[in-house]
């Protein structure tokens, strides 16, 4: 954080001689995804930051949540959307994946960021596939001032609408883009990224090749791939020019890439 501005700066984002770890999801191999208790172990196991999805449920509380459904995680036939807080907030989110981690709840963002250490930087990735987000920048953006939190945070999407609205709405708070191989020609290939003034993309790992991660590397964009669990892959990664590796085992990749 910039001492002087409180503002997060992009250097947070990148580490020394290794790749910044992100927790994709938590160290959601380890326990429920998208909870307070991956998010912690994710801490516990010494990992940079975490990864997180958020959308809006019924009564606009801001939650984090992959899926549109609650389905898979939950067991609750309906979509997050569609449901309020009140129902959401007493669905077992750790039954399904352990009975060690039966009463598990699906958390809201602000509950995240209170919740975690304050050194633990926080990847927000704005879920919406629509132009017209109904608010879901606007939302997280207030989430994240209330709890002062600008400093740890980085706004993500794979939608650049969601993006523009975030640079325009907190300025302050760093922004990636994210993109896959299914994403169109110009988010591919980072074609939109100026308009959106991000610090990093976020590619799939099939489109981190050498060649790839030169070029955006020369753009001046951090990188960080998704989602990589091979010890092997990622340092491929980090010789080929990659900053940062999400992964759902942060702690192979940093006893990979431990101090010898």
């Amino acid at each position: 954080m910039n001492a002087t501005t409180g503002r997060a700066s992009p250097q947070q984002f990148s580490r020394p001689g290794r790749p910044f770890i992100w927790a994709h999801r938590g160290a959601s191999r380890a326990a429920p995804e998208n909870t307070l208790s991956a998010f912690r172990l994710a801490a516990e196991m010494g990992a940079d930051g975490i990864e997180l999805d958020v959308q809006r449920c019924a009564t606009g509380e801001v939650v984090v949540m992959h899926d549109e459904s609650l389905g898979r995680t939950t067991g609750y036939a309906g979509l997050l959307s569609e449901t309020p807080w009140s129902t959401v907030r007493t669905l077992d989110a750790g039954a399904r994946f352990s009975e060690k981690f039966r009463g598990e709840r699906v958390p809201l963002l602000a509950e995240v960021l209170a919740g975690t250490p304050a050194s633990l930087l926080v990847n927000v990735e704005l879920k919406c596939d629509r132009a017209d987000a109904r608010g879901l920048t606007a939302a997280p953006v207030a989430v994240v001032r209330e709890a002062r939190a600008e400093g740890r945070v980085l706004f993500t999407s794979f939608n650049p609408a969601c993006l523009w609205r975030a640079r325009r709405l907190a300025p302050d708070v760093p922004r990636a883009l994210l993109f896959e191989r299914n994403s169109s020609f110009p988010l591919r290939h980072a074609l939109a990224a100026p308009l959106l003034g991000p610090v990093a993309l976020h590619p799939e790992d099939v489109l981190a090749t050498p060649a790839a991660i030169r070029w955006w590397r020369l753009r001046g964009y951090m990188v960080s791939v998704w989602t990589v669990d091979d010890p092997a892959q990622a340092q491929s990664l980090l010789e080929a020019g990659a900053t940062g590796i999400f992964t759902n085992l942060p702690d192979v990749l940093l006893a990979r890439f431990a101090v010898r």
